[in-house]
């Protein structure tokens, strides 16, 4: 899964992913992960500073 790497998920949550993968029409759960991170990865990419990132992790709820 995910390339070269492997990346473990919640047999559940994996579970979850499966579906919602297909009710929005992805080919795979892994096509649907890759989506959901690209996009979510973007909101940093922008960023000037490590401190910036941070700000906006948090404001994502990603961090406290």
């Amino acid at each position: 899964m995910f390339g070269s790497g492997k990346i473990k998920i919640d047999k559940d949550l994996l579970a979850k992913v499966k579906r919602y993968a297909d009710i929005a029409g992805y080919s795979s759960a892994e096509e649907f992960i890759t989506h959901m991170l690209e996009k979510e990865l973007a909101k940093l990419e922008d960023a000037d500073s490590e401190e910036e990132v941070k700000k906006r992790l948090k404001g994502l709820g990603y961090i406290s």
